[in-house]
């Protein structure tokens, strides 16, 4: 590294304009850079507030179906899409999870049947459907990793088969991106990507997200025997190396922010495509910050997603798209 010394060198003469501070920045933010998820409930010309979760709703399929649209003309590249699944359709098994026709199947094919050029990725996880909230299938106690693994890929078989374009298992079982690459190949449907959760933390910033697919009520114990510990960055490096050769496409770091050591280390690791997740207690604290007027929203809003970008991530899942979107756009 060359280092200059005062006088000769004053590193303020790049800073002293907006344009000199343009000319020499390192990284940005664009909207091909966004993943907007959003919230699908039953119902029909409906949606509800989730108070945890400012400005953010969940929208019934005919209403989603307007919000794929507005993604679409603001530029974003690709949506994701979370159930709230009724109450009478939990159950121990999850079944609901691997039925052709439950709710985010039937918003898969109405987004592809009008809006057919945005990305649609799906999430893979059987706790929007357990009556125990929990991402796997319990077995004497405990989360049965093989057992899950079986219901996962019947789940993936039946989001690729309704038209998602990319699948993003977020439930931490080991081995089963390989089980769902191999099925998507023995199927014929090679093109279908994957994006897997391969370093999702056991968080205590997921609380909002919970709320908003109705899961908070049901979670019955904690995560930790498949979420991984926060303390742990070396494991984080083993999770994201096994599910590269199992087949992965790209890879999610979650939470973000919390977690911006863990985005550059696999970054620079790994050189792959690696998306940073800002989760629903991330937005929600901006939002409560910038609501009692401690922060500047926009300003706090932007800077959050421009560290995702510094860290190395190759784009952000966050709440705030649409929003980052219209300023990115002026």
């Amino acid at each position: 590294m060359i280092i200059g010394s005062y006088p000769n060198s004053r590193p303020r003469r790049n800073r002293q304009s907006a344009w000199t501070r343009n000319l020499v920045r390192e990284n940005s933010l664009s909207v091909n850079d966004l993943i907007w998820p959003l919230f699908v409930q039953e119902g029909e010309n409906q949606s509800s507030d989730i108070s945890s979760m400012p400005n953010v709703k969940r929208w019934t399929i005919d209403l989603i179906v307007e919000q794929a649209a507005k993604a679409k003309e603001l530029g974003i590249p690709a949506i994701a899409i979370f159930p709230q699944t009724p109450a009478d359709k939990k159950t121990e098994d999850g079944y609901e999870g691997v039925n052709p026709d439950n709710l985010v199947c039937r918003t898969v094919r109405a987004i592809k049947s009008q809006v057919p050029d945005i990305g649609v990725i799906c999430d893979v996880a059987l706790d929007p459907y357990t009556s125990h909230g929990q991402d796997g299938l319990i077995r004497d106690g405990y989360i049965d990793n093989d057992l899950t693994i079986e219901a996962l890929v019947n789940q993936s078989l039946m989001q690729a088969q309704a038209g998602c374009d990319i699948l993003a298992p977020s439930d931490m079982m080991d081995g089963r991106i390989v089980s769902i690459r191999d099925m998507l190949e023995t199927k014929k449907m090679p093109n279908v990507g994957i994006m897997a959760y391969s370093a999702k933390y056991a968080s205590a910033f997921y609380g909002p997200f919970r709320d908003a697919v109705g899961s908070t009520n049901n979670l019955k114990g904690g995560k930790e025997t498949y979420q991984m510990d926060p303390a742990n960055t070396d494991e984080a490096m083993r999770e994201v190396s096994m599910d590269i050769a199992e087949g992965a496409d790209s890879i999610i770091v979650k939470p973000g922010m919390p977690y911006l050591d863990i985005i550059e280390r696999v970054t620079t690791e790994f050189k792959f495509p690696t998306y940073a997740y800002q989760v629903s207690g991330e937005y929600a604290m901006i939002h409560a910050a910038a609501g009692n007027g401690w922060l500047d929203l926009e300003k706090t809003m932007m800077e959050s997603l421009l560290a995702f970008k510094r860290a190395g991530a190759s784009g952000i899942w966050t709440y705030f798209a649409p929003d980052v979107a219209k300023i990115l756009n002026r």
